[in-house]
């Protein structure tokens, strides 16, 4: 079984994935860490020298290649993963599909102290990372919701979210 975390960037996935994992005794990917390895580069030197739409290309194709193993995994997707061709549903058709969300308040929070290792708001100003959270947000939920369960992340310790998880797949 494949368990797919879904969110926004600072929504937790890396974090909940590693405890999920743990806990569930399941192999963790981090898509990302695993885009990275494979090409010996950082995400935000491929965005640099090969740009987003190469990124989405490698993204998909260890998507795929992932979601088909048959190995149990804890799968922490990027925040713009499901946003891309249709990666909601192959990741929907071959995975559990969990989305945490977190409100823009929490994410500007987390985010703030993050910012240089994200490309995509590193040359946002401090003032103006919850203006283009929220509107970034309004135009991934609608991807994000069609995760097949969501798991509200505000204010709660990373243990009571990964029970709550569990729950809802009814592991």
């Amino acid at each position: 079984m494949i368990i797919s975390l879904v969110g926004y960037m600072g929504s937790g996935k890396s974090h909940i994935s590693k405890i999920l994992s743990e806990k569930l005794n399941f192999k963790l990917i981090d898509l990302d860490k695993e885009i990275s390895r494979r090409n010996k580069l950082t995400i935000p030197e491929i965005f640099e020298k090969k740009g987003e739409i190469y990124f989405r290309k490698l993204e998909r194709e260890t998507l795929e290649e992932i979601l088909a193993s048959q190995e149990n995994v804890i799968l922490s997707l990027g925040g713009g993963t499901p946003v891309y061709y249709n990666n909601m549903e192959i990741i929907n058709h071959n995975s559990k599909s969990v989305f945490l969300r977190a409100s823009v308040g929490t994410l500007s929070e987390r985010l703030l102290k993050q910012k240089e290792k994200r490309p995509l708001i590193a040359n946002i100003s401090d003032e103006n990372l919850p203006e283009f959270i929220a509107k970034h947000l309004f135009e991934r939920n609608e991807f994000y919701n069609k995760a097949q369960a969501s798991v509200i992340t505000d204010n709660r310790t990373p243990e009571d979210i990964v029970d709550e998880i569990i729950e809802k797949l009814y592991l």
